[in-house]
């Protein structure tokens, strides 16, 4: 038998690929790599593993091999292997997509907020990953999720999260991004309005992140570590507006509602983050008037108001460090001008 060391899965990553990590036994006899990897995890194709192979998602001893490898005593066996619990069949869709750079190899994409990035249950279409196999398949017909699992998805932000995000066109770009992203090299810096005044001018979150005990659906910070997973986030005081900020945030780790949890945990969640309880008044005033100042924020800004703005990674086929930006949506820059003429309004 292998050893299992190590599997990190999707459930608490923004990657969606998980790293498999095994160690050959001294007993086990030579076997073709592919076909001891098809009888060690679970409901894989040999096609699917010789694919991966072939894509470079397949490392022994830290170097990539091919799929006619024979396994020795003592081997450490790394596979990077996409995973989505929710996996459904992928349909193509027609979609105006804001595509912010294109080449042979990567796609970046400035994604709206209120889209889901992929299917999933209760999500089967309209997903920023429907209108991407539809744009790829119409300059490629043959592609299909063998060759590129998932039409080169390698992370993803939340529904409500505007931004960008990178997609890989060929199974190279898939495993060199996928690592990236898994070795946490990928520089990403987003802008978010919080409540309150943050006190210090920059700060760094470190906390464990794990489901949250009573509510599934959400997460929580551990301090302690005691569960979960390691995270840390970096942020920066841009602006304050008597009561909610401007910062920006950068990730270090890249955890599900990483920014939304840790910002939450020092006293300043995200503004109109209502599964964090950000919909409702945190700071400010008693008055009528101001409750109706802020209830037209929320009309303004009509979710989580955070934008993933900077996105920086080294390109699969130049090795060279590309960095795109995109600004603010219009709705959170509507809603920072309120607060602006707010604040001036206060300080007359």
């Amino acid at each position: 038998m292998s050893e299992e060391i190590e599997i990190v899965g999707e459930e608490q990553n923004e990657s969606i690929y998980e790293k498999l990590v095994f160690n050959i036994d001294k007993g086990q006899e030579p076997t073709r790599i592919d076909k001891w990897l098809q009888s060690h995890i679970e409901g894989i194709t040999r096609n699917k593993i010789q694919n991966g192979i072939e894509g470079g998602f397949l490392t022994v001893n830290g170097k990539v091999v091919k799929s006619n490898y024979k396994t020795r005593p003592g081997d450490e066996v790394v596979y990077m292997s996409y995973i989505n619990p929710d996996y459904t069949e992928l349909k193509p869709e027609a979609m105006d997509l804001n595509i912010v750079y294109e080449d042979e190899a990567v796609m970046v994409i400035n994604k709206p907020s209120n889209m889901v990035v992929h299917p999933g249950i209760g999500n089967y279409t309209g997903t920023l990953l429907n209108g991407v196999a539809h744009h790829l398949l119409s300059t490629n017909p043959s592609l299909n999720e063998d060759v590129l699992p998932r039409f080169g998805l390698v992370h993803r932000i939340d529904k409500n999260t505007t931004g960008l995000i990178v997609l890989a066109k060929t199974p190279e770009a898939a495993s060199h991004l996928a690592k990236q992203f898994f070795n946490h090299t990928v520089d990403r810096k987003y802008m978010a309005l919080v409540w309150g005044n943050v006190a210090d001018e920059e700060g760094r979150i470190e906390a464990h992140i794990a489901r949250h005990k009573q509510n599934r659906k959400m997460f929580d910070a551990y301090p302690e570590g005691e569960i979960g997973k390691h995270a840390i986030t970096h942020y920066k005081l841009l602006e304050s507006y008597n009561y909610v900020s401007l910062v920006s945030c950068i990730l270090e780790t890249g955890r599900t509602h990483q920014i939304r949890v840790h910002m939450k945990h020092i006293g300043h969640t995200l503004f109109n983050d209502w599964e964090y309880g950000g919909d409702k008044i945190l700071k400010g005033t008693i008055y009528t008037k101001y409750k109706q100042f802020v209830d037209n924020c929320f009309e303004i800004c009509p979710r989580c108001a955070l934008h993933a703005a900077t996105l920086g990674f080294i390109h699969p086929t130049t090795n060279e460090k590309v960095v795109f930006e995109s600004d603010l949506p219009s709705d959170m820059q509507g809603v920072i001008e309120k607060w602006k003429n707010y604040k001036a309004a206060a300080h007359q």
